[in-house]
C-alpha cells in the first residue's frame, strides 16, 4: 500500500524502512542531497563563458548574450543556464516590473501589407560614438516584419518620404499606414483642407492614412523600438559603426536577421501590397516636397533664398505671372515644372540664410540648437563670406538678365506670337537700334 501511494517500488519501500529503523528520520533524506550532479558543466567551461561575457557582453541580457555566444563562440547551453551563471557572478539582476495599465488588445490584420505602422525613435543609437539621431521604421501589423527602416539626423517629412519610397520599391504600395498625430501626418486644424506634404503623397499613391489617438494603439511599432534600443544599439557597437551613412548601409542585413527572429506567419498568405507601375522617376517626384511659386515679369521666382530664372528658348515656357510647381528632392535637387512639363532654369543663391526654416517642434529643436552652436563657432569669418556670396549671386543674375535683353525690373517677358519663328521665351524690353 505504501508503494502504491508513493508511486515507488516495493523494494525501495523496504530500503526506506530499513534506513528509518537504523538511522531514524534523517535516513529518509536522499544520499544525493548536497552532492554535485554527475552531469554538471565543467567549472572551466563556466569560467571561460563568464570571461567572454565580461569582456564582450557585460551589459547584455542573458538571452541576447546567449545568442551572440552561440553564433560567435560556439556556446551550446541554454539561456537559463547562462542566466544562473550571470546572476551568481553579479553580471545580471532581474528587474522588478511594476504592474502596467491593461489596454484591450487588437487582433492582428490577416494579410501582409494591409496595415503598416510607422513611427520614428530618437535615441543615442551610437552610444556617444556619434551624434544622436532618429530611426524611422515601417512594421507590418499582420506579421511584425520590419519592411523598411532608415537613420536620419531628426524626424522630418523628407525622412518619412524616403522610407516610404524604399518600402514601395521593395514591397509595393500598402493599403493603409498607421501613425501618430504628429504635424508631419495631419493638421490639427480640422477646417484646413490643404493636406500636409506626407498626406499629399499618400493621396497620390492611393494609401489610406490613419492616425492613432494614443501610443498604445500602435503598440506594434512602439514595442519594436523597445527591442531595437536594446539589441540594435549593441549590434552597432559590435560592428564598430558610429555614423549614419554606414549604419544605413549596414541596416538591411540586420533587419533581415531581426525579421527571421521575431516575425510571425500571417493568418492569410495573400500579399495586399499593390505593384507600383508608375516608374521610378514618378515615384521619386511624388516622394519629394512640392511647392508653388508665381513667376515675375522676367520669368523668375524666389525659393528659400534663391532666385530661379527660367532659361529662354523653351517652347513650353509659361507666360509672366504664371504659377509654377517646384519639387524639392531629398538630395537638394529642385525640379521646376509648368503644367507637368519640366523647365530649364538657373539658380542664384542670393540669401542663403532663408533656406533654414524658422519653424521647429519638440523633435527637431535640439538639432536646430546644435546647428546654431556650430555656426556660432565660425560666425565672425562666415558673415563676410556670406555677404560676398550673396552679392556675387545678385550680380550674376543681373548679368544674365542683361544678356537676355532685359534692362528694367518691370519689363515683360511673355512668349512672342507664333509668327515670330525661331523666337520664344524672354524677349528684350527695349527694341534693338535700327541698322544705319
Amino acid at each position: 500500500q505504501a508503494a502504491q501511494q508513493l508511486d515507488l517500488s516495493v523494494r525501495q519501500i523496504k530500503r526506506l524502512c530499513r534506513r528509518l529503523r537504523e538511522q531514524g528520520a534523517s535516513g529518509l533524506i536522499s544520499k544525493r542531497r548536497g552532492v554535485p550532479s554527475n552531469r554538471r558543466i565543467a567549472a572551466e567551461v563556466r569560467e571561460h563563458t563568464l570571461g567572454l561575457v565580461r569582456q564582450h557582453y557585460a551589459d547584455f541580457g542573458p538571452e541576447l548574450a546567449r545568442e551572440y555566444l552561440a553564433s560567435e563562440h560556439g556556446f551550446e547551453h541554454s539561456t537559463e543556464t547562462l542566466r544562473g551563471w550571470m546572476i551568481g557572478a553579479g553580471l545580471w539582476k532581474a528587474k522588478t516590473r511594476r504592474a502596467k495599465r491593461v489596454h484591450p488588445p487588437r487582433l492582428r490584420r490577416e494579410c501582409l501589407g494591409e496595415l503598416v505602422q510607422i513611427d520614428g525613435s530618437h535615441h543615442d543609437w551610437f552610444e556617444a560614438r556619434g551624434a544622436k539621431c532618429c530611426l524611422t521604421a515601417f512594421i507590418d501589423d499582420a506579421t511584425g516584419r520590419v519592411l523598411a527602416a532608415r537613420f536620419d539626423p531628426t524626424e522630418t517629412t523628407q525622412g518619412y518620404l524616403a522610407v516610404l519610397r524604399s518600402h514601395i520599391e521593395q514591397h509595393g504600395v500598402p493599403l493603409a499606414l498607421y501613425s501618430d498625430r504628429h504635424s508631419i501626418f495631419t493638421k490639427h486644424d480640422s477646417e484646413d483642407g490643404v493636406p500636409t506634404q506626407f498626406e499629399r503623397a499618400l493621396l497620390q499613391l492611393d494609401i489610406e492614412p490613419i492616425c492613432a489617438n494614443s501610443p498604445q494603439a500602435k503598440g506594434r511599432v512602439e514595442r519594436l523600438f523597445q527591442t531595437l534600443q536594446d539589441r540594435l544599439v549593441k549590434a552597432l557597437r559590435l560592428a564598430g559603426i558610429s555614423d549614419i551613412d554606414k549604419a544605413n548601409a549596414w541596416l538591411p542585413g540586420y533587419m533581415a536577421q531581426h525579421n527571421q527572429r521575431f516575425a510571425v506567419a500571417p493568418k492569410n498568405e495573400a500579399d495586399m501590397h499593390r505593384a507600383w507601375l508608375g516608374g521610378p522617376d514618378k515615384l521619386a517626384n511624388i516622394c519629394a516636397l512640392h511647392y508653388q511659386r508665381q513667376l515675375s515679369a522676367q520669368l523668375s521666382c524666389r525659393f528659400e533664398g534663391q532666385v530661379l530664372q527660367v532659361e529662354p528658348g523653351q517652347m513650353q515656357a509659361p507666360k509672366a505671372r504664371a504659377m509654377v510647381d517646384i519639387a524639392q528632392h531629398r538630395d537638394g535637387r529642385l525640379v521646376l515644372s509648368y503644367r507637368g512639363q519640366a523647365l530649364r532654369y538657373k539658380r542664384y543663391a542670393c540669401n542663403e540664410h532663408l533656406s533654414r526654416s524658422k519653424l521647429a517642434d519638440a523633435k527637431t529643436v535640439d538639432q536646430r540648437v546644435d546647428q546654431a552652436a556650430d555656426r556660432a563657432a565660425d560666425n565672425a569669418a562666415g558673415k563676410e563670406r556670406k555677404r560676398l556670396a550673396s552679392l556675387a549671386a545678385t550680380i550674376a543674375h543681373q548679368d544674365s538678365q542683361r544678356r537676355a535683353g532685359i534692362y528694367t525690373p518691370d519689363s515683360p517677358a511673355n512668349a512672342p506670337r507664333a509668327a515670330a519663328a525661331g523666337r520664344c521665351g524672354l524677349r528684350p524690353s527695349q527694341p534693338a537700334a535700327a541698322a544705319v
